[in-house]
C-alpha cells in the first residue's frame, strides 16, 4: 500500500506542470445518405454537455431536419433528435458546434485530499456493479480479477492491479476483426483491440470485485495540434473508491504514453471532449431497433431499421492557438 501511495504522490508531483485547462470548437458534423424517398427517417444524435470537468456552450445546432433537445433518464445523456415521416431528399445534412473548456481531471494523491468519505447512490451503486450484455462480471473475468487482486482487500488496491493487468496484458491494435465493441471475452482471448476493449475490460474486472465502474465516451484531441480533423472517438472509464469518489482511468492512452502510466491511474488530461455514458443505451424517444451498444456517432434509422449510410466530419480548433503559439 505503501509503494501505490508513493506511486501515486510521484505522478502528481511529476505532472503538476500539466496543462490545466484546453479552450476549443468542436464540429460535429455528418451527412446521411442516399435516404429512400418516401421512408420514415429518424435521427439521434448525442450531445456534449456540461459537467465538472467541461464547461460546454452550444453555438449552433442546424440540420436538414428540425431539431429537437432530448435526454435518457438511465444515465443523463443528452442529445437531439429529428424525423420526417416521409424523407423528401436524397441526403441530410447536420451540424452542431460547440465551445468547450475542457479541465484537467486530477483525483488522487495530494492534487486533491479528500477529508471526508464519498457517498454513492444506491441506485448508482446498483446500475455500475451489475453486467452489460458485452460485459459479464462473472466467469473468466472474475477469475481474472480475483487472480491479480489476491491478497489485496483496499478498493484502491484491487483496482490499481486491475489497471496494471490491463495495462501489460492488453495491446493497442485494431488489426483483425472483434475489436472496438467492448466485447470483454474478445479482450480475454485476443489480448488487444482499442480504447472500448482496454476498458470494458478493466470495468468488467472491477465490477467483479465489488467496485462500482463507469463507461464514458467522447472525442480525443492531438496534444500536438491546435485544429485538426478527428478521425474517431476515445473512450474511458471511471471506477468509485470511497476516500475519493469517482477515479478516472486511461490505460489505452497509458498504453500509448508509457510514461504516463501512473498519471492515467486518477487522472484524465484535457485533451479529450466527453458525450455520453453508459452501455446498452436506449435513446429519447426510444429507437425501434435494439439498445445501442455505446452512443458517440450519430444513430439513424430508415422504416424503422437502423440505416447505416452515414458520412462523418469531426474537427475541433483550439481557441486560444494563436497565444499558445507565441509562447
Amino acid at each position: 500500500m505503501r509503494k501505490l501511495w508513493l506511486l501515486l504522490l510521484l505522478a502528481t508531483v511529476s505532472l503538476a506542470s500539466a496543462q490545466d485547462s484546453r479552450h476549443f470548437t468542436f464540429h460535429y458534423g455528418f451527412t446521411v445518405k442516399n435516404v429512400p424517398a418516401g421512408e420514415r427517417v429518424r435521427v439521434w444524435i448525442p450531445a456534449a454537455h456540461s459537467d465538472d470537468f467541461q464547461e460546454v456552450r452550444v453555438i449552433s445546432a442546424n440540420g436538414d431536419l428540425k431539431l429537437k433537445k432530448t435526454h435518457e433518464s438511465r444515465f443523463g445523456n443528452e442529445m437531439y433528435y429529428a424525423e420526417s415521416s416521409k424523407a423528401r431528399s436524397p441526403e441530410l445534412h447536420f451540424e452542431v458546434i460547440y465551445d468547450v473548456v475542457r479541465h484537467e481531471r486530477l483525483t488522487l494523491g495530494a492534487a486533491r485530499p479528500r477529508l471526508a468519505e464519498a457517498q454513492l447512490k444506491e441506485r448508482d451503486r446498483t446500475e455500475y456493479l451489475q453486467p452489460d450484455k458485452l460485459v459479464p462480471v462473472t466467469g473468466l473475468p472474475a477469475e481474472l480479477a480475483a487472480k491479480v487482486t489476491e491478497g489485496k482487500t483496499a478498493p484502491l488496491e484491487k483496482a490499481r492491479a486491475i489497471y496494471d493487468y490491463v495495462f501489460t496484458t492488453m495491446r493497442y491494435d485494431k488489426t483483425g476483426t472483434g475489436w472496438g465493441h467492448g466485447d470483454v471475452l474478445y479482450a480475454c482471448d485476443a489480448k488487444k483491440g482499442n480504447c472500448t476493449d482496454f476498458h470494458s475490460l478493466f470495468i468488467a474486472m472491477a465490477r467483479s470485485q465489488g467496485i462500482p465502474a463507469r463507461f464514458e465516451i467522447g472525442f480525443p484531441l492531438p496534444p500536438d495540434k491546435h485544429s485538426a480533423e478527428i478521425a474517431g472517438y476515445h473512450c474511458w472509464s471511471d471506477f468509485f473508491e470511497p476516500k475519493h469518489g469517482w477515479v478516472p482511468v486511461d490505460i489505452s492512452e497509458a498504453w500509448k504514453h508509457p510514461e504516463k502510466r501512473d498519471y492515467f491511474f486518477g487522472a484524465h488530461d484535457v485533451n479529450r471532449v466527453q458525450f455520453t455514458m453508459g452501455r446498452d443505451l436506449r435513446l429519447s424517444p426510444s429507437q425501434d431497433g435494439p439498445p445501442l451498444n455505446y452512443f458517440v456517432y450519430p444513430y439513424v434509422e430508415v422504416d424503422g431499421k437502423e440505416y447505416p449510410n452515414v458520412s462523418l466530419a469531426f474537427s475541433f480548433a483550439d481557441v486560444d492557438a494563436g497565444k499558445a503559439a507565441a509562447k
